[in-house]
């Protein structure tokens, strides 16, 4: 029988590294200070950057229109097909969206899901709280979404095969008829966990019969560490997209996270209605961002390069951390998601590796909810973020070990 889903009355928004701060405060550490703990990409931003900005500059002298421009929904929807193969083409105009990163647009899209419910489902949910399934782990503005559309957060537990994947057997009809949206995330954030196609042609099946939105959360896309890129939402959605929207940013795939340019795209319904929302209440994205953002969309050169970057840090990883902490290379993403229980757990190793190391690591609990048991299923993890350049990861692992030993 599948473990039941947790539902935690508390705040879910709550900072990871907010609690982090307070976890390492007054703690002086031993060695100079590095962090790995904010999955904020440091590598090279393209080349073309400057030139494009520079070029658009004027763009700054007026206010941006709350769906994006033209030509960059029209470079998303060609990168989504070129990228993926799509049952047809996205209409730019209808099914595409820009957003100011991906993270304000899945905090959004749980009140515009909770908005959108049929007459059918409100009907179900009269006696009943409406629910948003989180994964679990799960990434902070999930739940802070939850909790601003108004619905109770109920974390899923990972299926028991060790794929790292919420378990879709927990999804019983009772608990569907009342959730009004769905996060996902493949790769996930941490685990680095890719969804096979089978997997997610099931979980769209399930949400089209219950009346769910999925969230796709895909904005680690372009970083897959073995020889296929990963499956997308879309590839699998049927000729409408209907009860589906992919996310995604320049953030991870062209290490721009300071550009705060991402996208979405899908269900057409609920791209009318979420334009409609971004129109009063989203921030803007600057014209002259658009403009990177679609320059950074039609090169592929500086995706492959930061993939391959990724790609050697991890064959330090599998060098340095063969035989530590349960290690194994992740499918994709960047992060190490490693077991320290024999340390303590994700605290206490946080915690040591701060004052004796100066390494900056998130415990694995701070990225979880607590379980029906009242355990939390992260609390023995650390997450690592290999985001620093290979030199530096180089230096950082070796006094990961020792810090731990």
């Amino acid at each position: 029988m599948a473990p039941a889903p947790a539902v935690d009355a508390g705040p879910a928004a709550r900072s990871p590294f907010v609690r982090l701060n307070e976890l390492l405060a007054g703690v002086t550490p031993a060695k100079p200070a590095l962090s790995l703990a904010v999955g904020e990409p440091r590598h090279a931003a393209p080349g073309f950057v400057g030139d494009v900005l520079a070029a658009h500059l004027d763009g700054f002298g007026r206010y941006p229109a709350g769906k994006g421009l033209p030509e960059f929904r029209r470079a998303a929807a060609d990168w989504f097909t070129r990228r993926y193969a799509l049952p047809r083409p996205l209409d730019a105009e209808r099914e595409v969206l820009v957003l100011n990163g991906s993270r304000e647009g899945l905090f959004f899209a749980a009140l515009m899901a909770r908005r959108l419910i049929s007459p059918r489902k409100q009907s179900l949910l009269r006696d009943h709280a409406p629910a948003v399934l989180l994964p679990n782990p799960f990434y902070a503005a999930y739940g802070a979404g939850a909790d601003a559309a108004g619905c109770e957060s109920v974390a899923l537990p990972l299926a028991g095969d060790g794929s790292f994947l919420p378990d879709l057997d927990a999804l019983d009809g009772a608990l569907l008829d009342r959730t009004v949206a769905i996060y996902f995330a493949s790769p996930a954030n941490p685990q680095g966990a890719i969804a096979p196609r089978a997997y997610l042609e099931r979980l769209v099946a399930l949400a089209r019969f219950h009346e769910v939105m999925i969230l796709s959360d895909e904005c680690y896309s372009e970083i897959w560490l073995g020889d296929e890129p990963p499956t997308g939402i879309l590839e699998v959605a049927g000729g409408d997209y209907a009860n589906v929207v992919a996310f995604n940013s320049l953030s991870k795939r062209s290490s721009l996270p300071g550009l705060r340019c991402g996208f979405c795209a899908g269900d057409a319904r609920f791209m009318e209605a979420f334009a409609e929302f971004r129109n009063v209440a989203a921030p803007q994205v600057p014209e002259p961002l658009q403009h990177v953002g679609i320059a950074a969309l039609g090169d592929e050169a500086h995706v492959i390069a930061s993939r391959e970057l990724y790609r050697a840090k991890f064959d330090i990883a599998d060098r340095v951390l063969e035989g530590h902490f349960g290690y194994r290379r992740p499918d994709g993403g960047f992060f190490l998601w490693l077991n320290v229980a024999s340390v303590g757990g994700g605290e206490a190793a946080a915690l040591r590796l701060w004052e004796r190391e100066g390494l900056r690591t998130v415990p694995g609990g701070y990225l979880c909810r607590g379980e029906p048991d009242g355990r939390n299923p992260g609390q023995d993890y650390l997450r690592i973020a290999l985001v620093q350049d290979l030199a530096t990861t180089e230096a950082a692992l070796p006094r990961l070990v020792a810090g731990l030993s």
